[in-house]
């Protein structure tokens, strides 16, 4: 393969699921679907935590923060998707391609430190009620979410410049948006010294986060054992039970991807995972959290009265 260093302008062809074309129209009404009930459920999680005092507390404030995520991490990804499945255009400059990088490195990673904060919320609301409200003030809410969105840039500043560094061979990464394993394998020389680097920033982002969610959860199994009340213990479970869910599903995703070698990485396998967590996941997580939660369900019923009162 010949050395050849991408400009800026160039582009490249995204493969997408071209090589399933029996699947495309399917796929296209798939994500479309999911898309559609991705951005309703996000964005009503934002305007109800808004709207309704009974929700102005930590944990809404936070989940707002996932949700306003989630919206943006789908929106980066998935309407070039449709029009890739559509079959119009599969082409992208390559400075497209390196900013999409950077912008889905940078929501993953602030998705990474935002679970961890949400972790220690429930952490505080199970085995501190009582120094709760202190403990989760709004100055220290919103130092953690913005630690969060911090953390997340830096990581995206970290992995995108490791990447521009190297020159790239070919022009058609199999995949369906710009995601660092496969541009990677577009790489013209050795990627061994950076794919360690690539190794240490997603254990940092990655490994470290998910140690500290489980460590808050560990002392949170404790407490709630010492908890004689069945009825307190069914409220703490079902306070943690949904963040643990949503955790699992986006963690589990983005180890998959991003701690495997670059050698053992199935472009095709990373495809589907990919959409797992691009539009399945952001789509869940309204539901997971509120499916079971009366304060939303309150609310909703409230936001809904008020309009009809209006018409």
């Amino acid at each position: 393969m010949g050395r050849c260093n991408i400009t800026l302008g160039q582009s490249l062809i995204l493969v997408g699921f071209s090589d399933w074309p029996q699947l495309e129209l399917l796929l296209f009404i798939f994500v479309l679907i999911f898309y559609s009930l991705t951005l309703f459920g996000n964005t009503t999680i934002i305007i109800l935590s808004r709207l309704d005092p009974r929700l102005h507390t930590p944990m809404y404030f936070f989940l707002s923060q996932l949700a306003c995520l989630d919206l943006c991490f789908t929106t980066s990804t998935v309407p070039q998707l449709l029009v890739n499945l559509s079959g119009f255009d599969r082409t992208i400059s390559y400075g497209r391609c390196v900013t999409q990088l950077f912008i889905v490195l940078t929501l993953g990673g602030t998705e990474c430190v935002l679970l961890v904060v949400m972790a220690f919320d429930r952490y505080a609301a199970v085995c501190r009620p009582l120094h709760y409200t202190t403990i989760m003030n709004p100055h220290l809410c919103h130092a953690l979410a913005t630690v969060s969105w911090v953390g997340g840039l830096v990581n995206s500043l970290v992995q995108t410049g490791l990447l521009m560094a190297m020159p790239l061979c070919g022009h058609c990464p199999n995949h369906f948006f710009c995601e660092m394993p496969v541009l990677m394998k577009l790489a013209c020389e050795d990627t061994r010294g950076t794919e360690s680097y690539m190794f240490v920033a997603g254990a940092i982002i990655l490994v470290f986060p998910v140690s500290l969610i489980l460590g808050s959860y560990a002392r949170i199994a404790r407490a709630v054992l010492k908890v004689k009340s069945m009825a307190g213990q069914k409220k703490a479970v079902g306070t943690c039970g949904s963040h643990l869910l949503v955790v699992s599903l986006f963690y589990g995703s983005a180890i998959y991807t991003y701690l495997q070698p670059k050698g053992s990485y199935s472009e095709s396998e990373g495809k589907f995972v990919a959409l797992f967590y691009t539009i399945i996941t952001p789509m869940l997580n309204p539901l997971i959290y509120t499916l079971r939660n009366k304060d939303v369900k309150g609310a909703l019923w409230m936001v809904l009265g008020r309009g009809r009162e209006l018409s």
